[in-house]
């Protein structure tokens, strides 16, 4: 049995260590990859995996077994008798196997675990900038990088967003800095790290089926703090941010600093008028230094508030990090968001069609829905244990016909009979072969001069597309086709 605490560096010995890998995505792969460079012995269980990666774990000597049902999971692990198991995030903590592992008292790392432990792969220890949120840490996380490279660093972003950070710990490149995008269900499972700094954005429903409730998710946000060495960065519009940063065991010599889309005070980043204003990094609580301008997202074609609020987050973060501020202005002159972020797809005859398909949860919706005065909401989908009540109340005068999708319909059609009555519905049967084309001939039909059309279903994709992409692209083909 190898002695975990001793595997704290890439040129350890890990040669003796026994690793099950359970789960073969993209992360599980990028884990099993790294533990046979390591030397470690590896068996992999998986539900399934591509062929390729099956041969080339074949070629490094990984066993890997697939499709195995509880009862062999166990003999498996049983036989193979494991000092650690490292599982892909997206296995929830109710998986049986899982359960038992927990009671076998076998640690379960993530593959965050195992980049912290050999981050000095390249003869130093990389610097870690760790992002969560429930919404914009995509976003905010490549500003970061942006920043972070108009300074000259060595700079990737990775984690979450779908770089596998122990891909970027082993590239040749050897960053300096990581900025790591962290997600609920890595942080879950997520059990000792030390980030230079750590940002939670914001915490709203999300997730719920797969942590059971709102407090266990907040929970798993909050542990990105633990352990922070310069500086924690929370929402100071978000109480809970803060409170999750109150309760944390984050370092005590790290600065607390918060961002604001509105006049920030002492300690905080934020916007006064057009203007970025740092009042957090500066020499007295009066002083306040000019970071950049509202004409440096002119790259952007819809300036949200809450892009305002991402753009303080990762001024902040960057700050924290050593970037200088004609450095974040830079950035921003060059940055551009990816798509279906509120993007416009097309303006025609006064009439803007918006694509926000990224917004997967009602905060993220809430985004799109707060930038517009009269909207033709697009909404719907798999809404992952979320009641979306909240949403449709608080912006019932803004929209002026909903076209319901998805296999959900019925709470999201309640919901809107009950907040927002005089709403004219729509509602489109998952069945339907070309839903949205036909969502989008129905948004044309309702439309008139001065309205946005806007895809922000407030919920996942996967019930009838392949993800928040797929479905932001079927949107704009369908746009194309039946209004331009």
């Amino acid at each position: 049995m190898s002695d975990l605490a001793e595997l704290d560096s890439w040129h350890a010995d890990w040669t003796g260590t026994r690793a099950i890998v359970f789960g073969l995505g993209v992360t599980g792969f990028s884990v099993a990859d790294t533990l046979a460079e390591l030397g470690a012995k590896v068996l992999v269980l998986a539900d399934k995996a591509s062929a390729e990666r099956i041969d080339i774990l074949d070629v490094l000597g990984v066993e890997v077994k697939i499709g195995l049902d509880q009862e062999a999971l166990i003999s498996e692990l049983a036989a193979f008798s494991p000092d650690v198991l490292i599982t892909s995030p997206g296995v929830p903590p109710t998986n049986p196997f899982i359960q038992h592992v927990i009671s076998s008292g076998i640690p379960i790392w993530t593959d965050v675990d195992l980049a912290w432990r050999v981050r000095d792969k390249h003869g130093f220890s990389s610097q870690w900038l760790c992002i969560t949120g429930t919404n914009g840490k995509t976003t905010v996380t490549q500003m970061v990088e942006c920043m972070v490279q108009a300074a000259g660093i060595r700079a990737v972003a990775c984690g979450n967003i779908g770089l596998p950070i122990l891909d970027a710990v082993r590239d040749p490149a050897a960053f300096e800095i990581l900025v790591v995008e962290l997600s609920s269900f890595q942080l879950h499972y997520t059990n000792h790290i030390e980030p230079m700094v750590s940002a939670v954005l914001n915490v709203a429903d999300d997730h719920l089926d797969w942590h059971g409730n709102f407090d266990e998710y907040a929970k798993a946000k909050g542990k990105i703090f633990n352990n922070t060495r310069i500086c924690c960065v929370y929402n100071a519009e978000d109480k809970t941010t803060y409170n999750l940063l109150s309760s944390s065991s984050n370092n005590d010599s790290a600065q607390a600093v918060g961002f604001t889309k509105f006049t920030p005070t002492p300690n905080e980043v934020g916007w006064v008028e057009d203007i970025l204003i740092d009042r957090a990094f500066v020499d007295t609580t009066d002083a306040a230094d000019e970071i950049a301008t509202l004409s440096d997202l002119s790259n952007i074609p819809v300036v949200s508030p809450h892009l305002l609020s991402n753009t303080a987050a990762a001024a902040a973060i960057s700050l924290a990090a050593g970037v200088q501020p004609n450095e974040i202005a830079k950035a921003l002159r060059n940055f551009s968001l990816d798509g279906h972020r509120i993007e416009l797809v097309l303006e025609k005859d006064d009439i803007k069609w918006i694509d926000d398909s990224k917004a997967t949860n009602p905060h993220a919706a809430s985004a799109a829905l707060s930038s517009f005065d009269s909207v033709v909401w697009i909404v719907g989908g798999l809404l992952k244990g979320v009641d979306i009540s909240d949403l449709v109340a608080k912006y019932a005068k803004a929209i002026r016909a909903a076209i319901v999708i998805g296999v959900e319909r019925e709470p999201v059609i309640l919901a809107l009979e009950a907040h927002a009555p005089d709403v004219q519905v729509i509602e489109i049967d998952h069945l339907e072969p070309n839903v949205m084309t036909r969502a989008v001939s129905s948004a044309k039909e309702l439309a008139q001069p001065g309205d946005v059309v806007l895809l922000a279903p407030a919920a996942a994709s996967m019930d009838q597309f392949v993800d928040y992409a797929d479905r932001g692209e079927a949107f704009r083909k369908a746009v194309m086709k039946e209004v331009n």
